[in-house]
């Protein structure tokens, strides 16, 4: 089993820059890769970004592409989402993600994921 904590949400305004932090703890020496999804109200949940946990290659969606960064820190068993310049429209629940096994590259959808966080909110004021 591996446990997820995000955290790092909260309530901003257009323009600013948020790092949303998810913490994993348990069985990490399996995680394959990690991922952040969002999920805005009456939406369903997408994929915004992935990193495979030994080589740190990335994958982004398109619509968050130069504004998100995904990265890790091993020693901290940790992933972080740099977003900046954000936008109303970016307003969701924020989950992450861990893979244990490779499915392909990237993964990016809910069914290549095995475990999951509880999410954190964040809300973009325009």
């Amino acid at each position: 089993q591996v446990q997820l904590v995000e955290s790092g949400g909260g309530l901003v305004q257009a323009g600013d820059s948020l790092r949303l932090s998810c913490a994993a703890s348990g069985r990490t020496f399996s995680t394959y890769a990690m991922g952040w999804f969002r999920q805005a109200p009456g939406k369903e949940r997408e994929i915004v970004a992935t990193i495979n946990w030994s080589s740190g290659r990335t994958y982004y969606a398109d619509s968050v592409k130069g504004r998100f960064t995904i990265s890790r820190d091993n020693a901290k068993n940790t992933v972080y989402l740099q977003i900046n310049s954000l936008k109303p429209e970016d307003t969701a629940v924020y989950y992450c993600a861990a893979q244990t096994y490779g499915s392909g590259w990237p993964p990016t959808e809910i069914r290549d994921f095995h475990f999951w966080g509880q999410g954190t909110q964040v809300t973009v004021s325009s």
